[in-house]
């Protein structure tokens, strides 16, 4: 699990940057700046959370509560950041409603590794 973790992080933070690009030279004057905000935010989740997928890739000994965040990290990236992208790109409204289930399984990974992180000793 832990390699899988660290070619999906690396994977989505790679992509993070690609996407970053795109909007910045290939999207400009194709998009509003609304548009073009809202996939910026997208990308920038992306990137935080694939370097949290990554660091739970190191932290996964510590069990299965860190193996369950990464789970989460990946559902909230794909739905969040995904759903974000969508709607930049096509501008349908009947996406918003994911974009909080993907914010709601980044808040709880983020809450899966503080429980773990504080039963563990370093």
């Amino acid at each position: 699990m832990a390699k899988l973790y660290l070619i999906v992080g690396s994977v989505f933070c790679l992509l993070s940057v690609a996407l970053g690009a795109f909007a910045a030279h290939g999207l400009k004057g194709r998009l509003s700046e609304y548009a073009i905000g809202i996939f910026n935010t997208a990308a920038q989740y992306q990137m935080t959370h694939g370097l949290a997928i990554i660091a739970t890739a190191f932290l996964i000994k510590w069990g299965l509560k860190v193996q369950l965040a990464g789970g989460f990290f990946i559902a909230g990236v794909l739905l969040f950041s995904g759903s974000l992208y969508l709607l930049a790109l096509t501008n349908m409204k009947w996406l918003g409603p994911i974009t909080p289930i993907g914010g709601s399984c980044f808040l709880i990974a983020w809450i899966l590794l503080i429980i773990q992180a504080a039963k563990s000793s370093f």
